[in-house]
């Protein structure tokens, strides 16, 4: 979960205000750390949640066998893709090594027109900063387009993040957008 309750808290927001918009969760399956965090929450606000997750982390047991659905694949590459394909947008929260491998991976296929769905990262407490002041960096060096940094969202606020990333998409359930 991080140092303190602040990343949990955060992830416990972002399922809320996912659920609250009507926007399905689509995520990593597991019901530790922030990933269980986000569905649980998503889950007790009436969302929906589906999870994609590897065979071996199911056999470690840290499946989450309460969502929606769950989809079994057989390793981390098919997770990302099946992930890619049932997602309508990324959001990233704080997180480790993976976290910012899956983002470097959708954000480089969004630079290569693979897709083009929107991707925001949660900027709980600051944690994206230096990242951010390391994608601009790459930019005034020349190793990185304006209009690839642009493809990026920051906010600490998962609701403001999730309303300008959907911005023109609203759904019943929407109520605060």
């Amino acid at each position: 979960m991080g140092r303190g309750q602040r990343y949990a808290e955060a992830a416990r927001s972002l399922g809320r205000a996912l659920a609250e918009r009507g926007h399905p969760l689509v995520y990593g399956g597991a019901m530790v750390g922030t990933m269980g965090a986000i569905a649980d929450a998503a889950l007790d606000a009436g969302g929906e949640v589906i999870g994609v997750i590897p065979q071996g982390l199911v056999d470690r047991e840290v499946a989450h066998t309460g969502l929606s659905e769950l989809h079994v694949v057989a390793d981390m590459h098919e997770r990302k893709a099946k992930m890619a394909e049932l997602a309508h947008a990324f959001v990233v929260l704080p997180g480790g090594a993976g976290t910012l491998e899956e983002f470097f991976e959708m954000w480089t296929w969004a630079q290569l027109g693979l897709h083009d769905k929107p991707i925001g990262l949660v900027d709980e407490g600051g944690y994206y900063q230096p990242l951010r002041r390391m994608i601009e960096h790459m930019v005034e060096e020349g190793f990185l387009r304006a209009e690839y940094r642009d493809m990026l969202r920051f906010d600490s606020d998962p609701w403001t993040l999730l309303v300008s990333l959907f911005r023109g998409y609203s759904t019943q359930k929407d109520s605060r957008a």
